[in-house]
């Protein structure tokens, strides 16, 4: 069975094919928009809708192409129907009904957080149901429950900024430019750790709730501070005080939420997924722990079309879907990340 992926969450558009029957992705290919968006600082939500519906068409072409398969083989074809901006969403969604209904095929809607708890399971390693899942990006901090598919119990998450909306606000600030957060994970790399020290907001609450927005004021405060005093900034050592406060509160948060649950396995998902300085200390973490944890490939970190492609294959094998091959349908901007069917 052929499926197409389509997301149009935010600001990358991501389309796929992945084939259910053999259980292998054939093809995905992804746009960003972080160029176009980087002259405003962040994301606009017209510019993003607009963009997405000039890329849907080319993309679908070229993994086709890619695939080496015909528009008749398909079979099913998914979309992203939440959450995420309304108008990205539409475009996706419009899109992939239009498509459907055209070709006379059922049409499947993914809770765009489900296509990434569960991507890591395309990877060549893949956990096993249960496990514990700590999906980190721009938009998201949360650790869930991962019990099989559809069945997800949010565990923990922000009380205001996401991690990687930390990144991008305190890159920033240092003058990184837009998305900041992979140039500032690059930047700390070179920093000394001995230089700063920041706070590590909840690391310590006894829950597995987080909290990243008073660290860019702590950034904003420290680099006042430095100036007042003629001290020689370097951007480096700030940007590894800030990398190593994140990463402490994320590990310390998912050994936690290992022991609690019982659990043996930890699932890192998202676009700070694939941030090395977490990475390494996650791995190290385990290593002493006695847990396993597992990442999805680097290129399916970000958003993408094939996490999409693959959640609805998982969701038909599992005989929990809702498909339909009509002309009309909805998306959802807000929606549970605890009740994605």
């Amino acid at each position: 069975m052929l499926i197409l992926g389509v997301e149009t969450s935010c600001d990358e558009t991501g389309l796929a094919l992945y084939d259910a029957a053999a259980g292998r992705l054939l093809a995905h290919a992804v746009h960003s928009q972080a160029a176009m968006h980087e002259a405003y600082g962040g994301v606009v939500p017209e510019l993003a809708s607009r963009d997405h519906l000039r890329r849907l068409v080319p993309l679908t072409r070229e993994v086709f192409a890619r695939a080496e398969r015909g528009i008749e083989e398909l079979r099913t074809v998914a979309y992203t129907e939440g959450p995420g901006l309304a108008g990205a969403l539409l475009a996706g969604a419009a899109f992939a009904r239009g498509l459907a209904h055209a070709l006379g095929l059922p049409a499947i809607g993914i809770h765009h957080l489900e296509g990434h708890l569960l991507s890591p399971l395309l990877s060549s390693r893949p956990p096993r149901f249960p496990f514990v899942a700590l999906l980190v990006s721009g938009g998201h901090t949360q650790l869930m429950r991962v019990r099989e598919v559809g069945r997800y119990e949010l565990l923990g998450e922000t009380q205001d900024d996401a991690a990687g909306e930390a990144f991008d606000k305190t890159a920033k600030l240092l003058g990184l430019g837009y998305p900041g957060g992979p140039a500032l994970s690059k930047l700390a790399e070179s920093g000394d750790p001995a230089r700063h020290r920041l706070p590590r907001p909840m690391i310590a609450s006894g829950d597995l709730e987080f909290s990243f927005s008073g660290l860019k004021t702590a950034v904003f405060t420290l680099v006042k501070n430095e100036s007042r005093a003629n001290r020689n900034l370097r951007p480096q050592d700030l940007a590894r005080a800030f990398v190593d406060a994140v990463v402490d509160v994320l590990v310390a948060k998912c050994a936690l939420a290992i022991e609690r649950s019982g659990l043996t396995q930890l699932v890192v998902a998202g676009g700070v997924g694939a941030n090395k300085q977490l990475r390494r200390a996650l791995d190290e973490r385990a290593r002493t722990s006695g847990f396993d944890v597992f990442y999805p490939e680097p290129e399916l970190c970000t958003d993408n079309g094939a996490m999409i492609a693959f959640a609805a294959a998982l969701r038909l094998r599992a005989g929990k879907h809702q498909s339909g091959s009509g002309a009309g349908f909805t998306v959802r901007p807000r929606w549970d990340p605890a009740a994605p069917a």
